[in-house]
């Protein structure tokens, strides 16, 4: 995509970015971006910035850890996390209450392809996460969720993949298009 964080790029309008909060703002208590770096570059969406445990955590399994480690601390009786990826501007509007019916851990599953960021995470789950990561080794979502046996939540595809995310120039004019 040229560099830069893909969550501010232009959609419609507005960035990437606000359209993923305005599809999840309904559907969740609290919510938080995660990222690295200079947090006031997302003051504007009025959310907490949250970095990664260590730096050398990287990749999704870094950031699932830290939305753990940041619901524990603002909701300690909080009992999951909802996670996606900020690239997502057409996410379903009933993703958290289908997850949570489903039971955590849940990750979504559409047209057969299973979104591994797009996910419901116990807390319990934390310490688990994070031996994974600084004993282990791990750093594939998919390597740490094939221990978890989760359970997976069918969602239609429509005249789009409601997980449908935006990975290059053509992906962005495309979703465009879409809205």
């Amino acid at each position: 995509m040229g560099g830069g964080d893909k969550p501010l790029l232009p959609l419609a309008g507005r960035p990437l970015l606000a359209h993923v909060i305005e599809r999840l703002r309904p559907q969740v208590g609290a919510l938080a971006v995660n990222a690295n770096g200079d947090a006031t570059r997302f003051a504007p969406f009025g959310l907490e910035v949250v970095a990664d445990d260590a730096a050398d955590f990287a990749g999704p399994l870094a950031g699932i850890l830290a939305a753990m480690s940041w619901a524990k601390r603002l909701h300690p009786s909080a009992a999951a996390v909802l996670t996606v990826p900020a690239d997502t501007p057409f996410l379903p509007r009933d993703l958290a209450t289908r997850l949570k019916a489903a039971g955590a851990p849940a990750l979504a599953r559409s047209g057969g392809r299973i979104h591994p960021v797009v996910g419901l995470w116990p807390l319990r789950l934390r310490d688990d996460l994070q031996r994974a990561l600084r004993a282990e080794g791990v750093r594939k979502v998919e390597d740490w969720t094939a221990r978890l046996d989760p359970v997976l939540v069918d969602f239609e595809t429509g005249a789009i993949d409601p997980f449908f995310n935006i990975n290059t120039p053509e992906d962005l004019v495309r979703a465009e298009a879409l809205l």
